[in-house]
């Protein structure tokens, strides 16, 4: 018989005891969200201001995409890709002509979709633009946050996340972000297939890239033949204020990686959508998943995007947004602590004025804990905040008080 956990100490403490620490959370356990809120063990409400890495954009147990979960549970659940369902076709036409792409691939977590559009690119690299066999190179930015599988963290800057895990995968080329004479520069290597990229880089701290890379990187790519693949897992479905980061620049990537929020947090979806010409080298047999477009995942993220667009959350995404970093630039002219505001959306970060290696911003969350608000520190010194995009102008301006308290109390 499993004992209830009757306390967020003893929840922590059996975490601590029974778990790999391939985490460090902010001590509070949480058993109940509603849109922009959390709850704890205690009763003590929060607002969240991670949104599970952006997955909950459509805010804590949106009723609707559970309901569509609770109603296709009780249908089916899983039959696996060996035989057809009645919902995945559906999905795949929907999903397709959402983003006006000719095919999908569907499969469950971004970091999978990460590795299924790199295979896709290699052999779409040997079958269409006839690179050598084993020899396609992919080029990748420096401080890019792709996921943690062993190829992925074969190009990583982030010594937690290679270091001691080699040996590494090959078949990768850096090139330092937002740096167009760079991407010119490897694009002249003819064995380059691809070039993935983040339209903004989250985990590496919310680092927007200067207007019009992306869409002068999109077209150094296709001059070259290579295809431009953007990772969108996390600055997706509206998040930064348009339904893709890339709308932003009206770039049409090759190769579009989707997940975390195309569930709404509610269940692991991803996709990888391309067109025909890129798709078609993908045959029977050489790419898949036992749990990738099942059915309640399908119901899921059908569900997931209406919300979206019936609530209009790109729109509330892109005013919420400058509500907030206006109201950001004015705390980092009144305080010494905060030298920088940056972002697109609800996708903002605040850069604390003291060394990565400090717990400056780790502390500032704990304040914020305290005072009813959930936020996490990247890269040391700085404090990424993205709520679910249901927030409205009240509860951001009452947030808003909650940063600019917390951090005048750490002055």
């Amino acid at each position: 018989m499993i004992n209830t956990i009757r306390s967020s100490q003893q929840a922590m403490e059996l975490e601590y005891r029974y778990g790999a620490h391939n985490y460090h959370p902010l001590p509070v356990v949480l058993r109940k969200g509603e849109g922009v809120f959390l709850w704890d063990m205690e009763g003590k409400r929060y607002y969240d201001f991670l949104s599970a890495y952006s997955a909950v954009n459509q805010g804590h147990c949106h009723p609707r995409i559970v309901s569509a979960m609770q109603q296709q549970a009780e249908q089916l659940t899983l039959t696996s890709r060996a035989f057809y369902n009645d919902v995945l076709g559906t999905y795949e036409k929907y999903i397709t002509e959402f983003f006006n792409y000719q095919k999908v691939l569907p499969m469950n977590t971004g970091v999978e979709a990460v590795e299924t559009a790199i295979k896709l690119c290699r052999k779409w690299a040997y079958e269409e633009k006839g690179i050598q066999q084993d020899q396609a190179e992919i080029i990748v930015c420096e401080q890019n946050f792709h996921g943690r599988t062993t190829t992925i963290i074969s190009f990583s800057s982030d010594p937690d996340a290679y270091q001691n895990f080699g040996p590494y995968t090959p078949g990768f080329i850096k090139i330092p972000y937002n740096n167009l004479e760079a991407l010119s520069n490897a694009l002249n290597n003819p064995q380059v297939a691809g070039f993935l990229v983040e339209p903004i880089q989250g985990e590496a701290g919310v680092n927007v890239p200067d207007q019009g890379y992306l869409a002068d990187a999109a077209v150094l790519c296709k001059e070259s033949q290579v295809l431009f693949i953007a990772d969108e897992v996390q600055t997706g479905i509206a998040r930064t204020g348009k339904m893709l980061a890339c709308d932003h620049e009206q770039v049409r990537p090759d190769i579009l990686i989707l997940g975390k929020a195309l569930s709404g947090g509610t269940y692991p979806v991803s996709a990888v959508l391309a067109d025909d010409e890129v798709m078609k080298v993908m045959k029977p047999g050489q790419h898949g998943s036992t749990f990738g477009g099942n059915p309640v995942a399908a119901k899921v993220a059908m569900a997931a995007l209406d919300v979206v667009v019936d609530e209009n959350l790109v729109e509330n995404a892109a005013v919420m947004g400058k509500l907030f970093r206006d109201r950001m630039k004015q705390l980092i002219s009144d305080s010494d602590l905060v030298t920088q505001v940056r972002g697109k959306g609800l996708l903002n970060a605040l850069l604390i004025n003291d060394s990565p290696e400090s717990e400056t911003a780790w502390n500032i969350c704990l304040e914020l804990k305290e005072n009813g608000l959930l936020a996490k520190p990247t890269h040391g010194n700085i404090i990424r905040f993205a709520p679910p995009l249901v927030i409205t102008e009240e509860q951001v301006l009452d947030c808003c008080s909650i940063i600019e308290h917390s951090i005048n109390v750490m002055k």
